[in-house]
């Protein structure tokens, strides 16, 4: 019945009958069991006839949970209500990439957020969610070498024991793929697929309306799919295409606006193996300076973004051609290219696949991933909270 009244709300005593299929008197006894565990509460419509009937709606401060973002140099934080609203939200910059200070400041940032909410007790947040990069199993976090000292790391425990709530912790592009499906672009898609690229590439997959994380949680991890993976001469991340747009300038013999960008530093580095360090000297010649190039139509810009295409291309390949999937959502640095990318993306999938999938880029561009973790957090607490309320009130 509580489920009923969370799909519409404010709702009557007769229509929740109505809805459920149950008698009023019984609709009367379930509803005053909740109404003492605190789960619903009374109200009044703002418009339509009341007849004095009374009007019920679900109370979302009876449970908040706790999301988390935990990235190289800062940990994004948020507090949501029942109803998904965002009731607090900040950022901590975290200065070096170590674990040890994130941990150090998650503590800290809950109690501003539970302050920040109106002064939530603590005994209210029913999770903790929290996303970081790398593959988690048996309370550890593997394959996470961007923060120092993560990598091995027994993080569902620590978080758990630093912050006095139940953690969960999930790949942070699963949780990307969680919140395109909660409030982005793939709500109401059953099955899709969430490629993100910045750095790096990594994958999630969303089967039957299910994040798939396979037999160990390492579903996803695509760049181990494609020979060479990133750090290859097909490498599709942000760096493997400055590295690749680099070259093409230096090489070129038309004109193009990338050529007064460029820097002795940036065009070394370019020069380098594959597996040089992967960031890019700092400076003016930025993906975001190609987007524009190209946009001019600066022809060395959009051969860059054709062969970004075709890099990314073999990212998406063996995803749609193995699950079969309606949609792939593109999120990261790259997919600020939108139309610069999809179209000739596009182009090389109908080359090669028998059904290729519709492609969309990523409208939630603020904090993905900590959209993510609130879903996750959600999803368990909308039952936690029953349960926990009404072995509380009986």
């Amino acid at each position: 019945m509580l489920e009923a009244i969370r799909a519409g709300h404010p709702v009557s005593r007769a229509e929740i009958s109505r809805r459920v299929g149950i008698s009023k008197p019984t609709v009367s006894v379930a509803l005053q069991a909740l109404l003492d565990a605190g789960l619903v509460r009374e109200t009044i419509p703002d418009t339509g006839p009341k007849y004095g009937a009374l009007f019920f709606e679900p109370v979302p401060e009876a449970a908040f949970v706790l999301g988390l973002d935990l990235g190289p140099g800062v940990l994004r934080g948020a507090l949501a209500a029942l109803d998904g609203s965002i009731r607090a939200q900040e950022d901590v910059d975290l200065g070096e990439a170590r674990i040890a200070r994130a941990v150090e400041a998650a503590a800290g940032l809950k109690h501003r957020l539970l302050q920040a909410a109106g002064d939530v007790a603590p005994d209210l947040v029913d999770i903790c969610v929290v996303g970081a990069p790398g593959v988690v199993a048996d309370g550890r976090i593997w394959f996470a070498e961007k923060i120092q000292g993560l990598d091995g790391f027994p993080i569902v425990k620590v978080f758990s024991d630093a912050l006095g709530t139940p953690t969960v912790v999930e790949n942070d592009v699963h949780l990307a793929a969680l919140a395109e499906q909660w409030r982005g672009c793939a709500q109401g898609v059953g099955h899709f697929a969430f490629l993100s690229v910045g750095s790096g590439c990594g994958a999630a997959l969303v089967i039957d309306g299910k994040l798939h994380r396979g037999h160990r949680g390492a579903a996803g991890k695509i760049e181990y799919a494609v020979e060479g993976g990133i750090r290859s001469p097909h490498d599709p991340s942000v760096p493997g295409l400055l590295r690749l747009a680099v070259q093409r300038v230096t090489e070129a013999t038309q004109s193009t606006s990338l050529a007064d960008l460029l820097t002795p530093e940036l065009v070394n580095w370019a020069a380098g193996p594959a597996d040089a360090p992967v960031e890019a000297p700092c400076g003016p010649f930025t993906l975001e300076a190609i987007f524009t190039a190209a946009h001019a139509g600066d022809q060395i810009a959009q051969e860059v973004m054709i062969e970004a295409a075709r890099r990314l291309a073999r990212y998406v390949k063996p995803i749609a051609a193995v699950a079969d999937v309606e949609l792939v959502v593109l999120g990261g640095d790259l997919a600020r290219g939108g139309d610069l990318l999809l179209d000739p993306l596009r182009e090389e999938l109908a080359k090669h696949l028998p059904y290729p999938p519709r492609l969309e880029v990523s409208t939630l561009t603020q904090a993905p991933v900590l959209t993510g973790a609130l879903a996750a957090g959600l999803e368990k607490t909308l039952d936690n909270v029953f349960t926990k309320r009404m072995r509380r009130s009986s």
